[in-house]
This record gives structure tokens, C-alpha cells and sequence, in this order.
């Protein structure tokens, strides 16, 4: 068995951006079998490798690796124990090594300055916590040009969501981008911060904000919408077709000075008819955002908000499996799920 982690899994990875990690181990000598950089490095080239369902399979990425993990770190006492990862794991502190995180995407990051930046949560179904009936849910903002988790933030359950969205937004660098949430962030809290932080947004509006939706519907019905962009897609069996419709001149819009930074409503009509049947299915959703009038942006943009379901959130749970492991208990269930998101972000800064 032979590795095949990108040329990025080096020991310069942790002892750069991972230097400043606490040791959340107790030993008198302050001495330990298995350094922490040794267990760090171990566990992502085990993950890059698709050995990561569980401790036993990354014990078992390191026995059959052991020649090719001792060109990067001595490894002296062999391959640490199912119960040395577990402890390790469970005692190190979420927000720092989500810190540590954060300097490292920053590293490897091309400019992010204009481009879209999606916010979503994701329950991590399988860890072993939701047996006790504790689901972990954590939200992350994802650079969809990069391909690269820019940050998270643990919350106790969905409906948390809105408390944690600004706090994520005072963790990530977001000048100059465009922050695109789905309705449960629609919030004239999270609007404010967007802007504090001098990045653009577009929030969808459902039935959560029901007075502002009824009130964009209003405006569409009285107003034509003085930018339009359609794009069709006719791929994959089916025949696609996005119109995005804005509005700019918002005097019919009730409510537009609660919201910091309103400058558009957007009506966005999708239309799929699939080819082999006729089959004919039609939505409409609308939206609120700061941007001014370019409908092809707009209309782009929300489109690339689902980058975080396809490629961030499908990855963990189709390539890295996350639904489906029932081992990561506590912190260590966090801070696996940072380091899948780690992996990733290799593998996609490789290809590059």
C-alpha cells in the first residue's frame, strides 16, 4: 500500500500554520510518544488517501505507510493507538485549531476580493453523538472560485443558524465579495454586518420574512424590472432556463429602509422541462441584495450559491463519507470535519 496525498501534504503545513496549537495532553516531562505534528500529518495523508472512516483505518494507513511517513517526520514509536487518536482529537480545542485553519486557507487562497462567497449549515448526520440525541450542525462559508472552506462555526442545532452567521463573518476575510445565504440568514442583523464588512449580499426571501415577500411580489406586479439576463442549460437530459428579473427603483417597497444596504429585489424564474418525457416544472424565488442592477451577476451568483450543497457538503458526504461514520465523538467529531475540509482543499489546490 502506497500513498498518494498531493505534493501540498508536507511537514511545512503544521509546523507553519499549526505552530501556535495548544498541547491538550498532561505529561510531567511534557514529553510524548507521538507529537502532535506527527498525529496531524498522519491523519490528513490518511484521509487524502481515502483511509478515514474510522481510527482503526487511519492505524492502518500508518503501519502500511510507516517508510513513507518517516521522510517527513521521524515517527520514533511507530503509529499511535486507536486510543491515543481518540483522546487527541476529543481534548483539542475546537476554535483554535479552527484558527489555525482559517491561516492556512488563507495561504493557499488566490484572492478572494469579488467573488462569491456562500454561507449554508450542514448537520453532520453520523457522529457518534447523535446517538445520545446531539447532533453536531456546523455553518461554513465557502469560496466557490477557490473551492475552498474559508471558515465554520459550530452550532447547537439549525435554528442557530442565525446567531452564527455573524459570527462567522467577523472570522473570514470577506471585503469585496458577494455573500449569498439562503432564507434562514435572511436577517436584517446579518444585512448590517454584511455591510459593515464591506462586502456585497443576496439573501433569499421566503416565507420566514413574509411581510418583505409580499411586499417584493408587490413591486414585480406594478414594475417592470429594468435588468433581465436569461441563461438555459441544455445538458444532462433536460432543458434549463434561468430568468433573473431586477428591480432598482424600490418607492413601492414598504419595507426597504429596514434593511441596511437594500438596493435590489430580485425575481429569479427557473424552468426545467425534461427531453425523454416533456415533463414541464417551473419555481420562482425572490431575493434582497445590495447589488446595483447587473442581472447577469445577480443571476450568476445565486446560481453559484449551490456550490456549497455540490462541492463542499456532497464531497463530505459522498467522497469523504461524513454521514456515515459513527466513531468522532465530542471536539473530535469538529475537528475531523475540519481536517476533511483541509483535505480537500488540497486536493482541489493540487488540480490547480
Amino acid at each position: 500500500m502506497t500513498t498518494n496525498g498531493p505534493k501540498t501534504t508536507s511537514n511545512s503545513l503544521f509546523t507553519q500554520y499549526f505552530s501556535t496549537l495548544k498541547e491538550p495532553r498532561r505529561t510531567t516531562k511534557g514529553n510524548f510518544q507521538y507529537p502532535l505534528e506527527e498525529i496531524l500529518f498522519l491523519t490528513i495523508s490518511s484521509i487524502i488517501s481515502g483511509w478515514h472512516e474510522d481510527w482503526d483505518d487511519i492505524i492502518y494507513f500508518g503501519e502500511n505507510n510507516l517508510e513513507w511517513l518517516r521522510k517527513f517526520y521521524p515517527y520514533k514509536n511507530g503509529i499511535p493507538s486507536h486510543d491515543v487518536l481518540n483522546r487527541l482529537y476529543n481534548r483539542l480545542d475546537t476554535k483554535e485549531f479552527n484558527q489555525c485553519f482559517m491561516k492556512w486557507v488563507s495561504s493557499i487562497a488566490t484572492k478572494t476580493e469579488g467573488r462569491v462567497i456562500p454561507i449554508d449549515g450542514k448537520t453532520v448526520r453520523g457522529n457518534a453523538s447523535n446517538l445520545n440525541s446531539s447532533k453536531l450542525h456546523i455553518v461554513s462559508a465557502f469560496c466557490t472560485k477557490n473551492a475552498l472552506c474559508l471558515g465554520q462555526v459550530k452550532v447547537g442545532s439549525k435554528s442557530n443558524e442565525i446567531t452564527a452567521i455573524p459570527e462567522l463573518l467577523d472570522l473570514v476575510a470577506v471585503k469585496g465579495c458577494i455573500m449569498t445565504i439562503d432564507a434562514m440568514g435572511c436577517q436584517r442583523a446579518v444585512a448590517e454586518k454584511i455591510i459593515d464588512k464591506k462586502a456585497d449580499y443576496i439573501l433569499m426571501v421566503k416565507e420566514n420574512q413574509s411581510e418583505l415577500k409580499e411586499q417584493i411580489e408587490k413591486v414585480f406586479r406594478i414594475q417592470k424590472p429594468e435588468k433581465t439576463n436569461i441563461q438555459e442549460d441544455l445538458g444532462h437530459g433536460r432543458i434549463e432556463k434561468r430568468t433573473c428579473e431586477a428591480i432598482t427603483k424600490l418607492d413601492f417597497l414598504d419595507t426597504k429602509e429596514n434593511w441596511t444596504g437594500l438596493r435590489s429585489v430580485i425575481k429569479i424564474t427557473s424552468e426545467r422541462t425534461i427531453k425523454k418525457t416533456d415533463a414541464y416544472s417551473s419555481e420562482t424565488r425572490y431575493y434582497i441584495s445590495s447589488l446595483l442592477g447587473d442581472a447577469a451577476l445577480m443571476n450568476n451568483s445565486i446560481r453559484s450559491h449551490w456550490a456549497i450543497e455540490n462541492n463542499l457538503h456532497w464531497s463530505l458526504d459522498v467522497t469523504m463519507k461524513e454521514d456515515g461514520q459513527l466513531n468522532y465523538v465530542a471536539n473530535a467529531a469538529e475537528n475531523m470535519n475540519m481536517m476533511k475540509k483541509m483535505a480537500l482543499g488540497m486536493i482541489v489546490n493540487e488540480k490547480a
